[in-house]
């Protein structure tokens, strides 16, 4: 279930660029289960042969075009933390990047959350900032042991439920930044950050999302 290695020829390279963006626009209306190859071959105006030309079946071109925008949004996530080293203010940070996203992208942020049913291992190379933020809490002595063996699939899971909670009610940012700052400090403190810390990480991220 995965994506061909990417095309080196231009008129490959173009194919391969109209298949994604009609699979964007298809991923956005429905799930890829209600999705045919034919529909996305007509939606691209390529030929059908031409799908597997660069992709192996349908949930690898699920995973392409959510991995795709997951690289975006962690593009976004990386630039709005760049000044930041405190790991407690990072992951709250990188929530607060996530449901702007959904705020601001709604269609990207549909795809992605389509797309990324096998993307959530630890070790995955698109979690390294939520790994490397769950390890410096560690070792900053702010979370509990389980943090360790499954911190980075339960803040995976926080994020995307915030999303999906911006996705289904479509609030103003003024509406999300108390529910974001409430997610936050029971977030965090799952995690084992200390109450304050916690509560302290969770208003800068709420108030930053109105700034």
């Amino acid at each position: 279930m995965a994506s061909l290695p990417a095309p080196t020829s231009p008129r490959a390279a173009r194919t391969r660029a109209a298949l994604l963006a009609a699979g964007f626009e298809l991923l956005a209306e429905r799930p890829i289960d209600a999705i045919a190859i034919d529909d996305i071959v007509a939606r691209a105006g390529v030929a059908k042969g031409s799908f597997f030309n660069h992709f192996t079946d349908k949930p690898g071109f699920a995973k392409a075009l959510g991995e795709a925008v997951r690289l975006r949004l962690e593009e976004r996530v990386g630039a709005a933390n760049a000044d930041v080293t405190d790991p407690v203010l990072r992951l709250a940070g990188g929530m607060r990047e996530a449901v702007r996203f959904a705020l601001d992208e709604r269609s990207h942020a549909i795809v992605m959350l389509r797309g990324l049913e096998a993307s959530t291992g630890a070790d995955h190379a698109l979690n390294a900032g939520i790994r490397a933020d769950i390890a410096g809490i560690i070792a900053a002595g702010l979370a509990r042991e389980q943090a360790g063996r499954s911190g980075v699939r339960y803040w995976l899971g926080l994020c995307q439920v915030a999303m999906l909670d911006v996705l289904e009610r479509r609030p103003s940012a003024a509406t999300l930044a108390p529910r974001l700052e409430d997610l936050l400090v029971l977030g965090l403190a799952g995690l084992g950050v200390p109450d304050e810390r916690a509560r302290s990480a969770a208003a800068w991220a709420a108030a930053s999302l109105l700034a």
